[in-house]
């Protein structure tokens, strides 16, 4: 059992988004396992269908319960969005407190649910990061299979690329299309491909559009998708003016490094240190580690990248309120040296209010110019998470 850093409210509904897998269910019934709590399983057949058909039958199966019963948990509530009505009313109107798990907020905006306006809190689960694998952690194996927990049950290598397989192929191709999120199936299963071979790069949108057969505003609307189901997040690019962030393509990264990989059909393929392939993931990695760790400790940084027109990158932008900007480079090799951050040292002159990074797999912390260059957990702590 892993120790989540997810802190859910104790005092107030919540909603808890995460892309399946990721331990929803699991962390509520940990959560409220000591409590007197009403559970409904959406997907379940039976109570799936019994709300469906009349979703007032909520309402009077609380008017039945004693005030000792004070959590209502409800599992993918997307599944029945009409639900939300009936909370709503009774939020305003009794006792009881709801948490609310999903794996998109999408279908409920698209079939115009109340989103409790305010009244639930919204929180976001993930895969599992380092520190909440702990001292079991191993980076070959997060770089190679991803982080999801079912995973750490496993123990065979063809049992993990089954598992990864399988996610892939009944929930990312067949289960969104389900949810009347996708209606052609055969574009979105080629673009889910082609964008897994292009995690972690610059987005064009009209060569991926050529390349699935659809158009450049059905592969954005598929972007959207997969941020709205968190299996993924688009980078934007970095600029002074939001309106040129705008105008600018933005990276796209997997919320999994193992889902990636099945997705792109290199489960097979071992990762190799000091390749262009374990760079990538590498890199991969550690942004969706800072992403995943800034959001569970609500710090309200802006993520982006920087490429000029010589391009020239920074791997990371990190805008923290109160703090100068973390100019951040992702380095897989175990010796950095200056020729590793020279570009950075060069663009970090030119960006006002900010100190750079170097986060690798070298062991030992220096200072190169002005570049603090860390190993990869400490740089982490450095930056603030």
């Amino acid at each position: 059992m892993f120790n989540r850093l997810i802190k859910l409210p104790e005092n107030n509904s919540f909603f808890l988004f995460g892309a399946r897998g990721t331990g929803k269910t699991f962390l509520l019934k940990q959560r409220f396992k000591t409590s007197r709590a009403l559970y409904i399983d959406l997907l379940a057949p039976d109570q799936n269908e019994t709300y469906s058909l009349r979703p007032r039958t909520l309402s009077e199966q609380l008017a039945a319960l004693g005030r000792e019963t004070e959590w209502v948990i409800i599992d993918e509530i997307q599944k029945v969005p009409k639900l939300l009505d009936v909370v709503h009313q009774q939020i305003e109107s009794s006792h009881f407190k709801f948490a609310l798990s999903g794996s998109s907020a999408r279908k409920l905006k698209r079939g115009g649910a109340d989103l409790l306006a305010g009244r639930a809190f919204v929180n976001h689960l993930f895969p599992l990061t380092a520190r909440e694998i702990g001292e079991n952690f191993s980076l070959e194996q997060a770089l190679t299979w991803g982080t999801l927990p079912r995973l750490f049950a496993l123990e065979t290598a063809e049992d993990k690329r089954d598992f990864l397989r399988t996610y892939t192929h009944t929930y990312l191709k067949e289960e969104i299309t389900a949810e009347q999120v996708v209606r052609r199936l055969d574009p979105f299963r080629r673009f889910l491909v082609v964008a897994a071979q292009m995690s972690g790069l610059i987005v064009n949108f009209s060569k991926i559009a050529r390349e699935v057969g659809a158009s450049a505003p059905t592969v954005q609307t598929y972007f959207e998708i997969l941020e709205d189901t968190l299996v993924g997040f688009l980078l934007e690019p970095f600029d002074e003016s939001v309106r040129k962030r705008q105008r600018d393509n933005p990276k796209f990264y997997f919320f999994d490094t193992g889902v990636q990989r099945a997705l792109n059909r290199t489960l097979t393929v071992e990762l190799k240190p000091q390749t262009y392939a374990f760079g990538l993931a590498f890199e991969h990695f550690v942004i969706n580690e800072i992403n995943r760790l800034q959001l569970y400790a609500k710090k309200e940084y802006r993520l982006s990248y920087l490429r000029t027109k010589d391009d020239v990158e920074i791997d990371l932008v990190i805008e923290r309120p109160g703090l100068k900007r973390a100019l951040v480079e992702i380095k897989s090799t175990e010796r950095v040296t200056e020729d590793n951050v020279r570009a950075l040292q060069r663009l970090a002159k030119d960006i006002a209010n900010s100190e750079a990074f170097c986060l690798s797999l070298d062991p030992t912390s220096k200072k190169i110019g002005e570049v603090s260059c860390l190993p990869w957990q400490r740089g982490l702590e450095e930056i603030g998470l």
